[in-house]
This record gives C-alpha cells, structure tokens and sequence, in this order.
C-alpha cells in the first residue's frame, strides 16, 4: 500500500510538498489524476480524500470495530458526524488561514500592500476570525468533561480531528480552550500517534 500525505507535514513514501508552496508534489499525479494529497493506493485501489481514505481503512483492517462506533449504538450519528465535520467544517477554515497567511507574506508593490491588507484583514475581522472562534467554541463545549469526543475509546472520529485541532491550538490562546489544549495532548501521547510520529517525523504545524 502506498500513503502519499503532503502539505500536512507529514509523509509516508517521503513524498514532501512543492518547492516554494504547500502543495502535494507532482508526483501524485502519476498516482491520481489531480495530484492531491492525501491518498493512497492500494493495489488498484486509490482513494484521494481524507474521510473515504479513513472509512476505507477501518472497513479493511478494523474489522472487529477496535476504532468504531456500531450503527445500533446511541453515539453512532454523533460519531459520523464528527468524521465529516473534521473536513467538511473546520479544515476549511484553517485552510482559509493558510492562504491569508500567505497572501500577508507575497511581495507586492509598495503601493498595493495597504490595498491587499485592507482585504484580508476586513475579511479576516468580518468573517474568518469569528468563524474560526464559533467552531473552536463549539469543541471546547462538546469536549467538556471528556477524555474522547465520542464514547469512552478513541475512535477514528478522533483520528480526523486531531490534525485541525492541532493545527487550531497551535495558534489559539491554551488558557482559551483548555478542553481543546487538553485533548490535543492526549492524541500526541497515544502510543498508536507516537508509533507513527517515529515512523513518519514529527508533525509540522503550517
């Protein structure tokens, strides 16, 4: 099985990211047609996006639900919900960050860079950062009293969240969200984390 994981800080095959940007490299076009990261092949099998990639995983190699939560269970749509809510909601967000980020740090022309900081800070102010609050305020709430977002095991709910959550608390103030810094914690010590983070380096935060 092939793991391409690019632009997230983390790579299994050493695939890295672009020179110069945060994209996946062009080397996995010549596994899926976009060339986006993350996927992964697994003999004729490429799936290319983060919540098929794990519910793919876990139907091949958790067959005994290890890191699930059964359909016939109360928890059950709570934690569906969090496995699409990792990237359909907050990584967007984040995302959102990334490239503002970097359009601060583009060299421009003396007299367009009040111009270009106008926009990303009316958009920043009017949109992003209240967002950003929202959803953040919405985990610590839901993790309140919790070791796992769902149930009493970490699940593969957990698994997807853990990389924006990560991503958020590295920026957001701990005293704010200490159920979020909290949690956040507790993934890195995970002795199934750590194996990884041996294998594949430590995770890079963008």
């Amino acid at each position: 099985m092939v793991i391409g994981i690019a632009g997230r800080g983390l790579s299994s095959g050493n695939f890295g990211t672009r020179p110069n940007s945060k994209l996946a490299p062009e080397s996995l076009r010549h596994i899926h047609p976009l060339g986006k990261s993350p996927l992964i092949q697994d003999g004729e099998q490429i799936i290319a996006e983060s919540g098929a990639i794990c519910e793919y995983l876990l139907a091949k190699f958790d067959a005994h639900g290890s890191y699930q939560i059964a359909p016939d269970h109360a928890d059950y749509w709570a934690y569906r919900q969090w496995l699409h809510y990792a990237e359909g909601s907050l990584m967007p967000l984040l995302v959102m960050t990334l490239i503002f980020r970097k359009i601060d740090a583009t060299p421009k022309p003396f007299f367009a860079k009040p111009i270009a900081q106008k926009l990303t800070d009316g958009v920043r102010q009017s949109f992003l950062n209240p967002q950003i609050k929202l959803h953040l305020d919405y985990v610590e709430q839901q993790l309140n009293g919790k070791t796992w977002l769902v149930g009493d095991k970490i699940t593969a709910a957990d698994v997807m969240m853990s990389f924006p959550l990560q991503a958020a608390s590295s920026r957001a103030p701990t005293a704010d969200y200490p159920n979020i810094a909290a949690y956040v914690a507790r993934i890195a010590a995970e002795p199934h984390y750590q194996q990884a983070e041996n294998k594949l380096g430590k995770l890079t935060i963008l």
